[in-house]
């Protein structure tokens, strides 16, 4: 398992910057707008999104 080594040798590297709460607040508001994004391009969930617009809810 030569991938292991550098993979867990990076998330040692960014346990320092998850300490902050400053960081963890930016990556959790970029995790929620990209997964907003994500949603509307997923078919189905385009459409039970436009189902409920139409139906006006």
């Amino acid at each position: 398992m030569p991938f292991l080594g550098p993979v867990l040798n990076t998330f040692v590297i960014m346990n320092g910057f998850w300490e902050s709460p400053w960081l963890l607040i930016v990556f959790a508001l970029g995790a929620a707008y990209l997964g907003a994004k994500v949603v509307e391009y997923i078919p189905f969930t385009r459409r039970i999104i436009e189902r409920r617009e139409a139906s006006g809810g």
